[in-house]
C-alpha cells in the first residue's frame, strides 16, 4: 500500500490567506492524505484578512511531509529574516517529494537555498528578485524545476496544487479534485496579468506595491549575503 500523502504548509505572520488556503482546500481532498498546518511557535497565528488560526505544529515537530508548502504575503522580508523558520524549510525538504510554493514563497524557497540555479514562478510584481539568488524567473503560473514546484500569484495555489496531485496520486485524482471544487476559470475581467489588464490598471497597482518594493529588496539582498556566508 502506498504511503499516504502528507502535505505540510510552513506558515508564517502576515501571509496571503489564499497562498494557503487555495492549495489546502485541494491537498485535504487527496484520499487518504494528512494536512498538517504548522509554525515555527505553533498554537495561534494571525493569518491576515481577519483570520487567526489555532492549533498549530510547531515545524520542529513535523518528523516528515511529502509536499512542503511554502506561501507569501507582505510577512515573507520577516520571514526571510528568521532564520528557525528557513532552517525548518532545509529540513523539510530534504525528505519531501515535492517542494513547492504559491506567489512570493518562492522568495521563502530561495532565502533558504533551496532554489539556487533552478527556474521558479513568483507574483510578477517581485519576479525579478529571483535573479539575486541565482534563480530564473519563469512567467508561467506552475513552473517545475526538478522536485520543486512553485505557482505565481496568490491564485495559483489552486493550480499548483492540483499539479501536485496529479504527480503524487494520479491525474484522476487530480482531475475528480479539480471537478468536486467547480473549478473552471472565467474571470470577469481579463486583467489577472500585466499582459492583459489596461495600462493605467496596471500603473495603478504598481504603484500600491511599490511601497513594499525597498524592504524587500533590501531583504533580499540580506538573503543572499547570509548564504554566501
Amino acid at each position: 500500500m502506498d504511503a499516504p500523502v502528507i502535505s505540510v504548509f510552513a506558515l508564517f505572520p502576515g501571509m496571503t490567506e489564499l497562498d494557503f488556503t487555495a492549495p489546502l482546500e485541494v491537498l485535504s481532498r487527496v484520499p487518504g492524505g494528512q494536512t498538517v498546518l504548522a509554525s515555527v511557535s505553533g498554537g495561534a497565528l494571525d493569518a491576515g484578512a481577519g483570520l487567526m488560526l489555532g492549533g498549530l505544529a510547531r515545524l520542529a515537530d513535523v518528523r516528515e511531509c511529502s509536499i512542503l508548502v511554502v506561501p507569501g504575503g507582505y510577512g515573507v522580508v520577516r520571514a526571510m529574516e528568521d532564520e528557525a523558520y528557513l532552517g525548518e524549510l532545509r529540513r523539510l525538504a530534504k525528505g519531501a517529494r515535492l517542494v513547492t510554493s504559491v506567489c512570493t514563497g518562492s522568495l521563502l524557497l530561495a532565502a533558504a537555498g533551496l532554489l539556487h540555479g533552478k527556474r521558479a514562478a513568483c507574483h510578477w510584481a517581485w519576479r525579478e528578485l529571483l535573479t539575486d539568488f541565482g534563480v530564473t524567473p519563469d512567467p508561467a503560473r506552475v513552473v517545475r524545476d526538478g522536485s520543486v514546484l512553485t505557482g505565481g500569484g496568490v491564485t495559483a495555489g489552486i493550480d499548483m496544487a492540483l499539479t501536485a496531485v496529479a504527480e503524487l496520486v494520479g491525474k484522476d485524482v487530480a482531475e475528480a479534485i479539480g471537478l468536486a471544487l467547480e473549478y473552471a476559470p472565467a474571470p470577469p475581467f481579463d486583467s489577472g496579468r500585466p499582459e492583459t489588464a489596461c495600462p493605467e490598471v496596471v500603473a495603478i497597482v504598481r504603484q500600491r506595491l511599490e511601497a513594499l518594493g525597498a524592504d524587500r529588496r533590501a531583504a533580499v539582498a540580506r538573503a543572499v549575503l547570509r548564504l554566501r556566508a
